[in-house]
């Protein structure tokens, strides 16, 4: 990603934050799985939305927040230039029309007071009738919101606010409902567990019964000159598996990345060669499809500018979803093997090249059972803030789906909302080198035990922040997930009607489940 000096871009909630000089390398390794990612996953880009083409989505995010400012404030510099000449026409219209009203018959002055009195009536009615829509609009969503949370702990002990401190934070944090098998979130939740990060197999196992679809995040496609290797069975633990089956019915969709050059891949007898290798490790593994990953890549290797291999990449999706779709599921031969695809935000306010739109989320949307859209990572440590602003998931749906009158649309059903369980602890002084990055659950409960911070809440992203000083008096911004601002990217996938998907289920807290 492209950077920036520090200062050009505090972050879009305008939290005032603020540096000095200087920048080294970030102390932590970038990303969401901080502190427990292998060496050889830090240094390559995950499913994190961590885009390798040269424009840095904060700086694109920037620049547009900026553009969008100065025009409103142009349009209303405009508004505001002939209104004054507006007024003296209206005055001065008011007054001949008095004059005549003064100089007619009494008849028509009675016939002017009727109509105005008609028409104001009228008015007052239709205000009137509004209000009540709305009012019984807002009682019956409050009431249908209050039913499906009913015999959550969190929302029974008031926990779900704005209003939180880190004390709260503390002595919850760890408790759920005793009725965890109980799901407050009607729609698909697909939730990735990573290897390096044990916390995410335990939870998957507890609260299985909240999730429709677990995606361990296992596999790689690689090409080895004309070979074609599936790597990442070492990864498989069998044992959970099993035990996953016990406790629930979620099906069990492990995670493909696509390292292969497209170059080869691409070609017929190869994508053959790769579909038919990917089907037949779900038979041997009694998987119930895969998340396949390889949008991102593509977009890294540059090829999706070009319409005639772009038009490839998106045949060879088609291609294995039918293929999968074909396949029995070892768990009832009526059940068909799925295939997810996971796409990533656009980079700018308009589409780029590379970027996933519209128009490929149509010809996708028979052979694909849903499509896993990372809307996090909105900041980074050149340009802190929030991690996923409420605003930015809303325009990210809007420009996939339309607006809001299309919210039916039957696509809609086939999205996953991404929603992150891992935060962010950004240094805010230039003479450090700036940096910081990904903090789980566990770092976030220690910095509270350690700095007893305010927790505030930042109306203009949904998030709730803190700030604090290190041991070298350097000033931090921690953003990491409440469980108010969860809820509010719950609801706003609801009115949807889109499902979710959770990276990753082991770096958040226990209490978050029991939004599920």
């Amino acid at each position: 990603m492209d950077t920036h000096g520090a200062g050009t871009r505090p972050f879009i909630s305008r939290v005032p934050v603020s540096r000095s000089r200087g920048r080294k390398s970030s102390p932590y390794p970038s990303g969401r799985d901080a502190g427990t990612r292998p060496a050889r996953e830090i240094a390559k880009p995950r499913h994190r939305g961590q885009y390798v083409w040269p424009c840095g989505c904060g700086w694109v995010w920037l620049s547009f927040a900026i553009d969008w400012k100065f025009k409103m404030a142009k349009k209303r510099d405009q508004r505001s230039g002939p209104s004054s000449g507006r007024r003296e026409n209206r005055i001065h219209s008011s007054s001949r029309q008095l004059e005549r009203a003064n100089s007619a018959p009494d008849g028509s002055k009675l016939v002017i007071l009727f109509l105005f009195f008609f028409f104001v009536s009228s008015v007052i009615a239709v205000v009137v009738y509004r209000l009540r829509e709305s009012s019984s609009s807002s009682s019956s969503s409050s009431s249908s919101s209050s039913s499906s949370h009913k015999g959550s702990y969190v929302y029974s002990r008031g926990l779900v606010t704005a209003d939180v401190n880190y004390r709260d934070v503390l002595s919850e944090n760890s408790r759920a409902s005793q009725n965890i098998s109980q799901r407050h979130y009607t729609y698909p939740v697909l939730a990735y567990i990573t290897p390096w990060n044990s916390h995410g197999y335990e939870m998957a196992k507890r609260f299985n019964s909240k999730f429709t679809h677990l995606s361990p995040v296992w596999y790689e496609l690689k090409s080895e000159q004309t070979n074609l290797i599936l790597e990442g069975r070492h990864n498989v633990d069998r044992g959970w598996i099993s035990d996953l089956k016990k406790a629930g019915e979620a099906l069990i969709l492990p995670r493909v990345v696509l390292e292969a050059s497209p170059a080869e891949l691409l070609k017929k007898k190869q994508r053959n060669k790769a579909i038919n290798i990917i089907v037949t490790e779900c038979k041997e593994m009694g998987y119930d499809g895969i998340v396949l990953e390889s949008w991102s890549r593509w977009a890294a290797y540059g090829i999706l500018h070009d319409p005639s291999i772009r038009n490839l990449a998106l045949q060879f999706v088609k291609q294995l979803g039918e293929t999968l779709h074909s396949t029995s599921s070892h768990r009832n031969n009526e059940q068909r093997l799925q295939l997810i695809y996971v796409i990533g935000p656009p980079s700018s306010e308009r589409l780029q090249e590379h970027d996933f739109g519209p128009k490929d989320l149509e010809t996708l949307s028979e052979a694909v059972d849903g499509f896993s859209l990372m809307t996090y990572d909105f900041s980074n440590p050149h340009n802190p803030g929030p991690n996923a602003p409420l605003k930015w998931i809303q325009f990210v749906l809007r420009l996939l789906l339309g607006n809001s009158g299309s919210r039916s649309n039957s696509l809609a059903s086939k999205i996953l909302l991404g929603i992150n369980f891992y935060g962010n602890d950004f240094s805010l002084s230039r003479d450090s080198g700036g940096g910081g990055g990904a903090i789980i659950g566990r770092d976030y409960l220690a910095l509270l035990e350690k700095h007893r911070p305010d927790l505030q809440w930042d109306k203009n992203s949904g998030e709730h922040f803190f700030f604090y000083a290190d041991d070298r008096d350097i000033r931090h911004a921690v953003f990491y997930p409440s469980l108010k601002s969860i809820s509010l990217r719950l609801e706003e996938a609801r009115s949807w009607g889109c499902g979710i998907s959770i990276w990753e289920i082991g770096q958040g807290l226990d209490y978050f489940f029991d939004l599920l």
